[in-house]
């Protein structure tokens, strides 16, 4: 049973990743681009739709919603270039994934430091305004 959850969630992390490629390859048409695109931002994005705190329903789009994302988007791509995608996806190095979480770090930090600016800024005296 651990096995197969194992080899499903590989398979889901593959097709996610040759959802990305699938978006920029000039083969695939432009809805399933667009759709591929799409899937693949939202699966790949730490923020979700439902947020995991949220009981039993935060958990409902990681196992539900992206799964069937994912499902309908490499349904709109060509199956040989959906083919060559996977196995380019299969073949891609793991090792740059530290690269993003830096970059969604990033991105958190500085909309925090933006909201504490905007909340710390002294209000303008209503005589002045």
């Amino acid at each position: 049973m651990i096995a197969r959850l194992r080899a499903w969630a590989q398979a889901l992390k593959r097709d996610v990743m040759a959802l990305w490629l699938a978006a920029r390859e000039p083969r695939v048409p432009l809805k399933a681009k667009l759709v591929a695109g799409l899937v693949a931002a939202y699966a790949l994005s730490p923020i979700d739709l439902i947020p995991d705190f949220v009981p039993v329903l935060g958990y409902l789009d990681d196992l539900l919603i992206v799964p069937a994302g994912i499902w309908f988007a490499i349904r709109q791509i060509p199956p040989e270039i959906l083919t060559e995608l996977r196995d380019l996806a299969q073949a891609m190095p793991r090792q740059g994934a530290w690269l993003g979480a830096v970059i969604v770090v990033a991105i958190w930090i500085l909309a925090l430091a933006l909201l504490w600016w905007m909340l710390d800024r002294p209000s303008i005296p209503a005589n002045l305004a």
